[in-house]
């Protein structure tokens, strides 16, 4: 029974991941090209950048980096959902909260836990989805080709560069992100007197969930993504301090360690919204089958 509800959350969360990924894969690739350069952001250069890269390079190369970022995501997704539900269920023996709902601390700390797990199994693809999305296509042909580049270039180390504002980011954002879809399904099973949400609501809960998550821990992304391409672009950043002062004293506190919020704010609720959504019906559905191939036997 535990292994079928542990497999069943890695594969519910690799689908969640996945789909959530791929739908905002264009807005995703245009805000890590404005984050690691010094150009002002605004939704008229957005667009202009998505225009400029369908024209000059196909409709397709809107996805391009994508590949990395599925052989990264489907991994880190399906690892965090599922941590996420052994830490609950961990935390709810822990505080003697089991089968019912975990009040506030735990629920943060259930999901900056899953963030964290996954993030340090999973970091150097991160590394190389970053790397593919600013660079032509002539530089790196493929994903194994990246990792080749990178450490016979600069070295194995490289990999990890950018780790500690990653976990530093991952923190916030996955636990403020859990905590705040957990609190609202709770909240209306309480108010509504139903056991669970229909699927608009999940969608609705989960972006107010990606919206608050990323809000908390946006200037770590920036440091994150500058730290992980200064190899290709010319820079040398050497700590998180550093990169945080060079970026504010080259392009301002606002316009740099925010530069593509407003994107986040379309990009984020939608994708992290059909994260939750995907994961919650998927678990459902596989639970539902599981119960009809028992009676049938």
């Amino acid at each position: 029974q535990e292994k079928k509800k542990v497999l069943n959350s890695l594969m519910s969360g690799a689908l969640a991941g996945a789909v959530a990924k791929t739908a905002v894969a264009p807005l995703d690739r245009t805000k890590i090209m404005f984050q690691v350069s010094s150009k002002r952001f605004s939704a008229k250069e957005a667009y202009r950048l998505i225009y400029h890269t369908y024209l000059n390079e196909g409709f397709w190369s809107l996805w391009r980096g994508n590949s990395a970022t599925m052989v990264r995501v489907i991994p880190y997704a399906a690892i965090q959902f599922c941590a996420h539900e052994e830490y609950k269920q961990l935390l709810g023996s822990y505080y003697g909260f089991q089968g019912k709902a975990l009040t506030p601390f735990p629920r943060f700390i259930a999901g900056s836990l899953a963030g964290t797990t996954a993030a340090m199994l999973t970091y150097p693809l991160d590394m190389v989805r970053a790397r593919m999305a600013v660079t032509p296509k002539e530089m790196y042909s493929s994903i194994v080709h990246v990792f080749i580049r990178i450490s016979r270039e600069e070295g194995l180390k490289t990999l990890y560069r950018g780790f500690t504002p990653t976990i530093l980011g991952v923190i916030p954002y996955a636990g403020l992100s859990f905590f705040t879809y957990e609190t609202l399904k709770k909240v209306h099973a309480d108010h509504s007197g139903k056991a669970q949400p229909s699927p608009a609501e999940r969608l609705l809960f989960g972006a107010c969930a990606g919206l608050i998550g990323q809000s908390a821990s946006y200037p770590l992304d920036v440091v994150r993504r500058r730290m992980q391409t200064a190899g290709v672009l010319g820079h040398t950043y050497s700590s998180i301090l550093l990169t945080m002062r060079d970026i504010v004293r080259e392009e301002g506190l606002v316009r740099g360690l925010y530069k593509g919020l407003s994107m986040n704010w379309v990009k984020g609720p939608i994708a992290v919204g059909i994260s939750f959504t995907t994961f919650d019906l998927t678990q459902i559905l596989l639970r539902k089958l599981q119960r009809g191939a028992g009676m049938d036997r």
